[in-house]
């Protein structure tokens, strides 16, 4: 039986199955990518490569409807929340159509010694491997699939196992815009044969989205095989709360940052609510009273707004994790119970330190509460986490918000503001949420090799 299957999260049903690749078949990809590099990604134009782009843009939006219906499908996202997702896909897509000439052009490099000149060159790799998550699944492949085409790169794309529908999507829309055979080939392949394409000395790097787990097995393969890697893993974002004008505001962008969008299931996602002592108790009621409003709902209602979570599965592990936080000493405010894949809204408080809690991730509609007495503590809080992808600042006073976004250890910082993300802002952390950017020109510059070429007088 295929590992690759639609499972429908609501139901438990399983709608169709995907026969997985055989070597031969992978093979066969390989050779159609390489020679698609060798044709396409060494001749065409950055000018060409952006036409491509903008037409695969165009296609997003016009098939939004659809691509949200099949997610929904594939792992439960709402699908008002899913065309939402692929206007952004295409909106990523549309960028780098429109800075490819700016991006790859060549950029001189001023000489201090001799006579004649020296430019960088920005030209592609060869093929990459990306290896994709389920919780956003065009966005997450727009984010490493767009630069890395305009850049002239080819790419063998292994999708979640549970999103192969939207995975042949992806690929045939790509077709669909013109891009050639080869450019972009989607691969329903094992682990073994991931290792296999990794060792392959024709392909030049690979991109992993997923869980520190994954993200350490593929990376120890590249390794091996001196591969360039770019990691984006789990996170524990803290949202700090300092000071505000307005209480109500704070707690929706609180909310807004964790619950109102993929039921909690964003690598980025506020997990940690870390607020001044002054305004715990007031910050604590009015999160549980808005949230003990939102109840799931399936993902097709027009008006839905938290669905299930991805699978049974993923909401059996939520719930191990909960029992073994309450274990451990935290108390339940808010929620706490599931039905099948849906989860009510949960908020944990009084979390110690040494609870094993305050150092997972919890991949669900859930909320940690943290009372704080000071700004350096709300900095210890933050910092005590394994994770370093983003983090929210809300506060009154800009010079604070300077000083807190200075030492917070995390690869990015919204001061003021959630839901902020566009595609020529670096998306990506540090410590054991990975490492390397996505997005703007930061993702530009991860798969292109920047040739010198220095020429005398």
């Amino acid at each position: 039986m295929s590992t690759y299957a639609v499972v429908d999260p609501t139901t438990g049903e399983t709608v169709k199955e995907y026969a997985a690749l055989s070597d031969d078949e992978l093979a066969a990809k390989l050779d159609r990518a390489d020679a698609a590099y060798r044709t396409w990604g060494r001749t065409s134009s950055a000018a060409e490569r952006a036409t491509l782009l903008r037409n695969a843009a165009v296609l997003f939006v016009e098939r939004r409807e659809v691509l949200a219906t099949i997610i929904s499908r594939e792992m439960g996202k709402p699908t008002n929340q899913g065309v939402l997702e692929v206007d952004f896909a295409a909106a990523i897509f549309e960028y780098y159509a429109d800075h490819a000439e700016e991006f790859l052009a060549d950029e001189p490099v001023p000489l201090a010694w001799g006579e004649g000149t020296a430019v960088i060159r920005r030209q592609p790799l060869g093929i990459l491997l990306g290896v994709m998550p389920w919780n956003y699944p065009y966005y997450q492949v727009a984010r490493f699939a767009a630069p890395n085409l305009m850049a002239g790169n080819t790419i063998l794309l292994k999708h979640a196992s549970q999103c192969p529908e939207s995975a042949a999507a992806i690929e045939q829309l790509l077709l669909d815009a013109g891009f050639p055979t080869g450019a972009y080939e989607n691969v329903y392949a094992t682990y073994a044969q991931i290792d296999a394409v990794i060792a392959d000395p024709r392909v030049a790097g690979v991109s992993v989205t997923g869980s520190e787990k994954a993200g350490a097995m593929v990376a120890a393969t590249a390794g091996r095989h001196l591969k360039k890697a770019v990691l984006e893993l789990g996170g524990s974002d803290p949202f700090i709360l300092l000071s505000t004008d307005d209480l109500d505001a704070a707690v929706e962008a609180a909310l807004g940052a964790r619950f109102y969008d993929n039921a909690g299931q964003a690598c980025n996602g506020a997990k940690r609510y870390i607020v001044i002592e002054e305004l715990y108790d007031a910050f604590l009621e009015k999160v549980v009273s808005t949230l003990a409003e939102l109840k799931p709902g399936a993902p097709a209602a027009e008006n839905t707004v938290l669905g299930p979570v991805s699978s049974v599965g993923a909401a059996e592990g939520l719930e191990k994790l909960l029992n073994r936080a309450i274990e451990g000493g935290a108390r339940v405010a808010l929620g706490g119970t599931r039905d099948g894949s849906f989860f009510d809204p949960t908020v944990l408080v009084d979390i110690d330190p040494g609870n094993q809690a305050a150092k997972e991730e919890f991949f669900g509609p859930f909320a940690h509460v943290y009372r704080v007495s000071s700004e350096e503590e709300a900095i210890a809080v933050a910092n005590d986490t394994p994770f370093g992808l983003g983090s929210y600042v809300f506060t009154t006073d800009p010079e604070q918000a300077q000083r807190i976004a200075d030492r917070i250890e995390a690869g990015m910082v919204y001061v003021n503001v959630v839901g902020a993300e566009e595609p020529g802002l670096p998306f990506g952390g540090v410590k054991l949420s990975g490492f390397g950017r996505e997005l703007g020109r930061f993702g530009a510059e991860e798969f292109v090799n920047r040739k010198l070429i220095r020429v005398g007088a």
